[in-house]
């Protein structure tokens, strides 16, 4: 598999540090507000990378955090941290608020179908791992203290700090662009280690430590929780393209100095979403779309998971509900395309999808080996869009291919779309969920269009479905009978 290293800027052959296997963290939320779909667009774009590399035949370790502390409103490293501020708002502890969010994102999580990590890891739950990893790069000289404040990692002494985001980016930094000025650091891009409670106050989330009671700066977390569960140098990070400039050029420069190893081998980021209106989607500006906002508004969240798939990562997505519609409806053609399929509408058993299967991906792991049959083939071009840097946009057009292509046994497309929607996780081939009872007028208008098409009055039944689909209901005319359904959004 080749894919684009963040911090070489180029795509790579993926070599990992044990042979068939993958260790990849992945920056998790901060839960202090509900997730937005552009947040969640990472976390599709992740789940596909893992879901990929299994298929590939690779064994996946991916490690996910949980921000519930440490997280400042400012880069800066001032200002209130967002679990205190949410817990402000809601006038909820801030334990509870965290519990609450956590939650919540993993409702979302499990709506868009992605897979669990292996491990789910809290920030609150690793303090004594973060300050260990403070008492190392004190030891070796990266830290001082600045009073009242909390201890800094001094960014002078690490020589390479900056690799990842580009010197241009932390001339920007210095220059003042994304961070503020601390009269007290040494330089614009030191960061803190640990943040010391406010004098004669007390925060709900704080925690003694050799320097004194308060709590670790965010960028802590993710070296200490990474290295715990994946070692001093793991394979693959993976993250929002926000995150390149501080956060993740902070986490490298405190794991490489506490280790004198490379602390990531690959970097990996997904761009932002989108909106032609505020440009990219923030909680900070206090309006974002969430996933249950889309449930809300009677779409399947796969819809929007199908909607992230048509886009390559490395590249801006723009969020419009019609492009939403448009994603539903495609969604729903492959759908009844894969149903088809396995109820046996087609020239081959569903029954033989088994051993077309294997048959397929035993042709298409011969190394060197030109698949010699249309399903093996539609397979290898699969596998090929994967392996080029996460091509899921391909990938998902060789499914296209495959379930339009009526020359070729069904049950080979069908074992085909099988395969393939273990990467897409679209659940390609789950029962359609059963509509709400429509209200009476309107089920009245499906049941007499139903006579109508029963009498073989068409001119009647045309009009009834056009009335029907102007009050927001789609009715569609199949092999076992009239089929009704609410139009998305």
């Amino acid at each position: 598999m080749k894919i684009y290293n963040t911090l070489t800027r180029r795509k790579e052959e993926f070599r990992p540090i044990k042979e068939g296997e993958a260790g990849i963290y992945t920056c998790g939320p901060t839960v202090y507000n509900y997730a937005h779909i552009g947040n969640m667009r990472t976390f599709i774009t992740e789940d596909l990378q893992v879901r990929a590399l299994r298929f590939l035949g690779w064994k996946v370790r991916r490690v996910m955090n949980i921000t519930d502390v440490g997280h400042l409103v400012s880069d800066a490293d001032t200002g209130e941290d967002k679990m205190e501020q949410g817990a402000r708002r809601e006038g909820k502890s801030a334990w509870d608020i965290a519990r609450f969010y956590t939650d919540a994102f993993f409702k979302d999580f499990k709506a868009l179908n992605c897979a669990d990590p292996d491990v789910v890891c809290k920030a609150t739950d690793y303090i004594k791992e973060m300050i260990d990893l403070g008492l190392t790069l004190e030891k070796k000289g990266y830290t001082y203290v600045i009073p009242g404040d909390g201890v800094y990692f001094d960014t002078a002494r690490f020589p390479d700090y900056g690799k990842l985001a580009g010197k241009r980016h932390i001339e920007g930094i210095q220059e003042g662009a994304r961070i503020e000025a601390n009269e007290g650091k040494r330089n614009p891009t030191d960061f803190a280690v640990w943040k010391f409670s406010a004098p004669g106050g007390k925060r709900q989330m704080e925690w003694d430590s050799p320097w004194g009671k308060g709590f670790p700066g965010w960028h802590m977390e993710c070296s200490a929780m990474a290295m715990k569960h994946l070692g001093e140098t793991i394979d693959m990070h993976w993250g929002g393209e926000d995150h390149v400039a501080i956060h993740h050029t902070n986490e490298i420069a405190q794991s490489e100095a506490a280790t004198g190893k490379p602390f990531a081998n690959y970097w990996l980021h997904a761009r932002f979403l989108v909106t032609g209106d505020t440009g990219k989607m923030s909680k900070s500006s206090g309006e974002f779309l969430t996933t249950g906002l889309l449930i809300k508004k009677g779409y399947d969240p796969l819809a929007y998971r199908y909607y992230c798939l048509l886009t390559h990562y490395r590249k801006q997505l723009e969020f419009t509900w019609e492009g939403l519609d448009a994603a539903a409806r495609g969604l729903e053609r492959l759908r009844e395309a894969a149903r088809r399929l396995a109820a046996g509408e087609g020239d081959t058993m569903p029954e033989q999808g088994g051993i077309v299967r294997s048959r397929c991906r035993e042709l298409c792991d011969r190394p060197h080996g030109v698949p010699s049959s249309p399903a093996a083939k539609y397979l290898a071009d699969f596998k090929a869009a994967l392996e080029d840097d996460l091509n899921i946009p391909q990938a998902l057009a060789c499914a296209w291919e495959a379930a339009r292509n009526e020359a070729l046994p069904a049950g080979e497309r069908l074992a085909f779309l099988k395969e393939a929607d273990k990467v897409l996780g679209l659940d390609l081939f789950a029962a359609p969920k059963a509509e709400a009872d429509l209200e009476p007028e309107l089920m009245a208008l499906v049941e007499a269009r139903a006579a109508a098409r029963k009498a073989k009055d068409f001119k009647r039944s045309d009009e009834l479905r056009a009335e029907l689909a102007a009050k927001g209901v789609l009715v569609e005319d199949t092999s076992g009978g009239q089929k009704w359904k609410r139009k998305a959004g």
